[in-house]
């Protein structure tokens, strides 16, 4: 049949309007971001009436070289089909696309066809494109979310807080997620690109991108840049200065922007907060629904079984397990067709590299639900996880001619006040229950059990039974002042007794790797019957200045030496040292479009002076990360004050994030909430 020429003048895909419709106006105006599962329009112009029995259809192309080939006839198909709905007469027609509720997510390139009765091409206009991402609103999707209410914090919250220190002292810093900043998507969709089963496979990989579980398993091992093209490279002690200190990052669209910009190259340096923040800004983007996850006490069991073999010889321990003060993840929500029944809901993934899964640094995604029940032997990675919220800690003491005599078994120490933001504020919600039932609960047993764990009787590693009970108090001073740690020796028995007592201070970092030894103190002590005693050990701020990591976490280590064939009395403490306080104001009333200024200050608490000292200021829709240096040293308690101008690009509530750093001093945080108002007509008309 002969080309009839020019019948589609224009193609509308009416993105204002779509964008709306499905949540993702704040990604992008312009362009066409549409959910699967949920209809969305456009408009076909033509140059006036189809001939006779001729009709329209749309062919959608996916991946690299047209991998995939999708084409919409005007009829309703099966549920996991596309099709297209047509209404309007003459000159304008009004398209209806329905997506399937498992579509793969991607970047669609969309061509509008007119078709002759006998199905031949007629005229063909092919220059127009869109996203579809997951769509947790839908309730086919497998990452549906029941309770819509908690959409607004899991998929459209760009402000984050992410817990830290110790289970006794928790602290948080603000994050900038980011996942509505320009470009942010894209880079999203580079990230899957970049993995590896996309380089191998790009016809496997696109056709499995329906899946989130094949989705959040490839982005945990992309995050991190060990064997593969990913997004970070992770350090655990300085230096740093060939990248950026993992403390210094406040967001993650500047690590993948400079990731993307870089062509792919890994950039430094990241540790787990940074690592899960990344994820968490990635999967939220691509609508998975997402929530960072903090585990305090949290372990690494190298050798999967189920305990953690410390050995102390006041010297150093032994690495081949270790207890983390803190230890981030994050989990997505999605439904398991995979696995049986009852693993649907809230998944741990963790980008962090530890250990291998499939041949890749990665983990999960892995059933919250199994890890509480102790069913093991479910993909992806549940044995290790389990054991990071689970295992045993059990102390040895290394005796002069080698051998091991254990000193204590604590079985309720790992996988302490597990905690994530809630979706009520900038508050801190504890989720441990959702990982394991009450501790010493007949049913915490039953489940030990059932996942391999032997169920002994534990030994308190800070008493010797009817005779001695060792405790530590301590403040949680401010980092740059000197100290006080209080032990008190309690002799629960009828006579006195004359014990040695081992004290060692050391600088740990948040994953326990030993920075320094800060003070050593080994004394004889007398404790009279049925009393107590208690000895002080002064740590002074040159005492830990120069060996203290950036995690300002200080270890004590008490070990009582009891005459007798007593066994001896420890207690292990994590002292984290407070940072001063960084102050945010903005005065006035801040609009979109309008310049507004932030002023910020702190106070040297060092009992030195601040060298080189910079501040870092980031916020969605208000500033990218920008820089100030402070040009002059800080004096020991002398005020730093610094203004910066910025303009919002985005209203509504926001987060502005600071951190200063310096020679002698980082990771000092603060967070301000900025009300960017919409210009009202009034003030345009002012402007005008």
């Amino acid at each position: 049949m002969a080309h009839l020429s020019s019948l589609i003048v224009d193609v509308d895909l009416r993105s204002r309007e779509n964008n709306s419709a499905h949540r993702t106006r704040e990604i992008d105006g312009e362009r066409l971001i549409v959910r699967r599962g949920q209809p969305f329009s456009m408009t076909v112009q033509c140059s006036g009436p189809l001939p006779p029995e001729h009709h329209l259809e749309l062919l959608l192309r996916l991946g690299k070289r047209d991998k995939v080939v999708i084409q919409l006839q005007g009829e309703r198909g099966a549920r996991n089909r596309w099709w297209l709905h047509q209404q309007g007469a003459q000159d304008e027609l009004l398209l209806t696309l329905h997506s399937p509720a498992d579509a793969v997510i991607g970047q669609y390139r969309l061509a509008v066809l007119v078709m002759s009765p006998d199905g031949q091409v007629v005229d063909k206009k092919d220059e127009s494109s869109f996203h579809l991402l997951f769509n947790p609103w839908c309730r086919d999707d497998v990452v549906y979310l029941p309770d819509e209410s908690l959409l607004p914090e899991y998929i459209m919250n760009e402000d984050g807080v992410i817990y830290m220190g110790t289970w006794d002292y928790i602290r948080s810093i603000p994050w900038n997620y980011g996942q509505f900043e320009d470009y942010v998507m894209d880079i999203c969709f580079e990230v899957l690109d970049n993995s590896q089963d996309a380089l191998k496979s790009s016809k496997m990989d696109v056709e499995r991108r329906s899946d989130p579980v094949y989705v959040s398993r490839t982005i945990t091992a992309m995050v991190n840049a060990n064997g593969d093209r990913g997004v970070l490279a992770g350090r655990w002690q300085p230096p740093y200065s060939d990248g950026v200190a993992p403390n210094r990052w406040t967001g993650s669209v500047p690590i993948l922007r400079e990731w993307s910009k870089a062509g792919t190259g890994a950039v430094k340096y990241g540790q787990c907060w940074v690592f899960a923040a990344v994820a968490c800004t990635v999967l939220r983007c691509l609508g998975i629904p997402t929530r960072l996850i903090t585990n305090f006490s949290s372990a690494h069991d190298t050798d999967g079984n189920l305990s953690m073999d410390v050995l102390e010889n006041f010297e150093g321990t032994d690495k081949r397990d270790s207890s983390w003060n803190f230890h981030c993840w994050v989990e997505s929500w999605m439904r398991r067709d995979d696995l049986p029944k009852g693993n649907d809901g809230w998944q741990v993934l963790d980008p962090t590299p530890q250990e291998r899964s499939d041949g890749e640094f990665r983990c999960g995604p892995c059933p919250v639900a199994a890890i509480k029940e102790g069913n093991l032997g479910v993909k992806y990675d549940a044995k290790f996880v389990f054991a990071e919220v689970n295992a045993d800690i059990i102390h040895w003491r290394v005796r002069p001619d080698g051998q091991r005599e254990k000193i204590s078994v604590d079985q309720r120490g790992v996988g302490r006040n597990i905690s994530t933001k809630s979706v009520y504020g900038d508050v801190r919600e504890d989720v441990t229950l959702l990982y394991k039932y009450p501790e010493g609960s007949e049913k915490e047993r039953e489940v030990y059990e059932k996942a391999g764990r032997r169920v002994t009787e534990p030994t308190n590693e800070s008493a010797a039974p009817g005779r001695l009970r060792l405790s530590v108090k301590h403040d949680h001073p401010v980092f740059g002042t000197d100290f006080d740690i209080i032990l008190k020796l309690q002799n629960y028995t009828d006579k006195d007794v004359q014990v040695q007592l081992n004290m060692l201070a050391m600088a740990v970092t948040y994953n326990s790797l030993h920075g320094g030894e800060c003070k050593r103190q080994v004394i004889d002590v007398t404790v009279p019957a049925h009393q107590e005693n208690k000895e002080v050990l002064r740590l002074r701020y040159e005492d830990y200045a120069e060996c203290v990591s950036e995690h300002h976490l200080i270890r004590m280590k008490a070990l009582v030496e009891v005459p007798g064939p007593a066994e001896p009395v420890m207690t292990v403490v994590t002292i984290p040292l407070r940072m001063p306080e960084l102050l945010i104001q903005i005065p006035g009333k801040v609009t979109k479009g309008d310049k507004a200024t932030a002023c910020i200050s702190f106070t040297n608490p060092l009992p030195v002076p601040l060298k080189a000292g910079v501040f870092t200021v980031e916020g969605g829709g208000l500033l990218p990360a920008t820089q100030i240096p402070v040009n002059h040293d800080v004096a020991p308690e002398q005020k730093v004050s610094v203004k910066l101008s910025f303009t919002p690009t985005r209203a509504g509530v926001r987060k502005l994030l600071v951190v200063f750093d310096s020679d002698q001093l980082g990771d000092v945080k603060g967070v301000a909430t900025v009300v960017a108002h919409k210009k009202t007509r009034r003030s345009i008309s002012s402007q005008a």
